[in-house]
């Protein structure tokens, strides 16, 4: 039984094959798929979807905030929309924490000091619901962890993680499980596979950030997007990475993504066909 962390189910890229992508993934025993929003207006789509696709996907799950990429599309009321949402989905046993959000400095034409106001809104709102947070970390490891610690944020997960090793070392320290997942599966990525390698396998998670971050093989098969469906071949080269059988890999990254989101965790052991996991 494999589990997705990040997965963007909303994409457009899915919107014309969403039901045989979460078919696909249902035959794989992709059995847990974590889809967090990246737009206020999302928020309730998002939710609709969820309630759609959960009884093929019994642990499929959302969070809510606004992505790094769409902070220059910001508009007036955006942050107190995701507040409400949040306010309203508390109450809702699939929703399990708050974003994507985070800082990326990588995209050079997005305004950092926006970035830096939106992304603080939103930790002051997983701080205010004690929330754990699903990060984006594009080169911004060390702001994102200043900013971090000035809270009393409850961990979460730090989605495609490509930092050092103290980097590594210190969200962990801060409650944070760490999200690997296709990049992980390209021999030049040196770095990613070295942490793959040699963190402790409890501060692993698994993901694909589907239909983003397509692991090695995809182009040579003439597959335009990656997908959740893969979970499990990504999965097994990360196992082979660390030199652990996969089984053993599933268990451990399936028990560490319901640590860090104990909402989740919930859902998944008041079900029958998933307790067992969890």
């Amino acid at each position: 039984m494999w589990i997705d962390t990040h997965c963007h189910l909303d994409a457009p890229e899915f919107a014309d094959s969403l039901p045989d992508i979460i078919s696909a993934a249902q035959n794989k025993n992709v059995q847990a798929i974590l889809l967090p929003t990246v737009k206020a207006a999302d928020c309730q789509n998002v939710k609709e979807l969820i309630s759609k696709y959960s009884n093929q996907i019994p642990g499929l799950v959302y969070t809510l905030g606004i992505h790094p990429l769409y902070s220059n599309q910001l508009q007036a009321g955006d942050l107190e929309i995701v507040d409400q949402q949040i306010a309203q989905s508390l109450s809702d046993p699939r929703f399990v924490g708050v974003g994507e959000i985070g800082l990326d400095y990588f995209v050079e034409d997005l305004d950092p000091q926006q970035q830096d106001f939106i992304f603080n809104a939103q930790l002051d709102l997983a701080e205010k619901y004690q929330l754990p947070v699903i990060l984006h970390v594009r080169r911004s490891q060390d702001a994102i962890l200043k900013a971090l610690r000035r809270r009393n944020i409850p961990g979460g997960i730090a989605h495609a993680f490509n930092g050092s090793m103290q980097q590594a070392e210190q969200f962990i320290a801060l409650g944070f499980k760490l999200g690997f997942g296709g990049a992980a599966t390209y021999e030049r990525a040196l770095q990613i596979r070295r942490l793959l390698k040699d963190l402790p396998l409890e501060s692993i998670v698994t993901e694909t950030d589907a239909p983003d971050i397509p692991p090695a093989w995809l182009r040579a098969e003439g597959i335009r997007f990656n997908e959740p469906a893969f979970l499990p071949r990504i999965a097994r080269e990360l196992a082979a990475i660390r030199g652990i059988d996969e089984a053993v890999f599933a268990q451990a990254v399936w028990r560490n993504a319901m640590h860090v989101l104990p909402r989740w965790s919930a859902l998944c052991t008041s079900n029958p066909t998933l307790s067992v996991v969890s």
